[in-house]
C-alpha cells in the first residue's frame, strides 16, 4: 500500500503562483510514475502533468504547458507541481496519484493509488 499527502494548495489571484507537493510513503516498483490531476464541480478528472521516477520522461497536459513544471526528489519520494501564472480556470481539487508500468499518463485509470487531494483557488 502507498499512502501519497499531498500540500500546497491555496487561494491566489489571477497570475499567481503556487508549487504542490506530493510525498509517498514508498514507492512500489522501480518503475513508477506519479501524476497530478485535477478536478471541480461537475467536470471530470482531468490530466495536469506526470512523471517517472528516477529522472524519466515527463508529461504535461496541453491546457496548461508552458505554465507547469513537474519534477522530483526522489529520495524524498517528493513530487512537486509548480504552477504560474495561475488563471480562474485552474481553480479545482488537485490529487497527486501514483503507478506502477502507466502506459498512458494521463489517464486516471491507470494509477493504482490517489491522495486526498489539495484545493486551489484562483481568484480574478
Amino acid at each position: 500500500q502507498v499512502q501519497l499527502v499531498e500540500s500546497g494548495g491555496g487561494a491566489v489571484q489571477t497570475g499567481g503562483s503556487l508549487k504542490l507537493s506530493c510525498v509517498a510513503s514508498k514507492w512500489f516498483y522501480s518503475n513508477n510514475c506519479v501524476g497530478w490531476f485535477r478536478q471541480s464541480p461537475g467536470k471530470e478528472r482531468e490530466a495536469v502533468a506526470a512523471i517517472y521516477t528516477g529522472g524519466g520522461r515527463s508529461y504535461i497536459a496541453d491546457s496548461v504547458k508552458g505554465r507547469v513544471t513537474i519534477s522530483e526528489v526522489n529520495a524524498k519520494k517528493t513530487i512537486f507541481l509548480q504552477m504560474n501564472d495561475l488563471k480562474p480556470d485552474d481553480t479545482a481539487m488537485y490529487y497527486c496519484a501514483a503507478g506502477a508500468y502507466v502506459a498512458e499518463p494521463s489517464r486516471p485509470s491507470e494509477y493504482n493509488y490517489w491522495g486526498q487531494g489539495t484545493q486551489v483557488t484562483v481568484s480574478s
